[in-house]
């Protein structure tokens, strides 16, 4: 058997966290695949230590406006398949920077960082639209590749135990029914959310608005996610949040995969 540890952070600008410890996090944790999300920073506009750390290497998606959006996928073992251009399969969103597949033994790994749909309806209307056509393919995916898993910032919260203030946000984008609605239909076409897994309790969060100094209070949302899906659920043997780790609003959560 195999084991593997997989991390994903928002760390809402790699350059910014980077000078909080990014690095020193990196090599302590080790994890076997790092996803970042809001990497906000082209490949170009980084130190070598960075853009490449030792021992990974590292696929970006960026954005094609600058200091905005991207994702990156740091891995020890070199991915089978790499892919990033979706536009041909129906998610025409590639110049944000929102997606990276990575194809390992075993499994198929997905980074993705959805859409804030709370600036506006049309942003709103674009992330809902991102979220069907995201929908759509992995379901196209997984009749070729059945052991998939899905992390990332769902910009959502799933259900009410997932933020601390359900009632008082029900009419904020990352809480609206349809949203959730959404979520309910991603989680029917058969992924399970890892962390809910192993973990019933209230209280557990991976995003914090900075300006209240929510974080010191705990008034949180759980927003960034592992899916698998269902026949990987055996496989995942621990899944779990890590609040302590600090440098953004959000902080990193994680699953240990065990693969023959």
């Amino acid at each position: 058997m195999r084991e593997l540890k997989l991390l994903c952070w928002n760390v809402n600008g790699l350059r910014a966290v980077a000078n909080k410890g990014f690095l020193e996090w990196l090599h302590k944790e080790q994890p076997d695949i790092l996803c970042l999300n809001e990497t906000k920073a082209q490949p170009e506009q980084l130190p070598a230590a960075l853009r490449e750390p030792e021992g990974y290497q590292v696929h970006w998606s960026n954005p094609e406006k600058k200091g905005y959006g991207g994702v990156a996928t740091f891995a020890r073992e070199k991915p089978r398949r790499v892919e990033k251009d979706f536009s041909s399969q129906g998610i025409k969103f590639d110049v944000e920077g929102r997606i990276i597949l990575t194809e390992y033994p075993g499994f198929v790994l997905l980074n993705v960082y959805f859409p804030n749909g709370k600036k506006d309806e049309t942003r709103l209307k674009y992330k809902m639209d991102f979220y069907e056509a995201f929908l759509r393919f992995v379901e196209s995916l997984g009749k070729k590749q059945p052991n998939i898993i899905v992390c990332g910032d769902f910009n959502t919260a799933h259900k009410e135990i997932d933020l601390a203030r359900p009632k008082e946000n029900e009419r904020v984008s990352g809480f609206l029914p349809m949203e959730r609605a959404w979520m309910d239909k991603f989680v029917g076409s058969g992924y399970v959310d890892t962390f809910r897994q192993f973990n019933q309790d209230p209280g557990q969060y991976s995003w914090w608005d900075m300006k209240s100094r929510a974080r010191e209070r705990n008034v949180g949302w759980r927003i960034d996610y592992f899916f698998a899906t269902k026949n990987l659920g055996p496989s995942i043997t621990k899944a779990f949040i890590m609040p302590e780790v600090t440098g953004s609003d959000h902080c990193p959560v994680g699953v240990i995969l065990r693969l023959p």
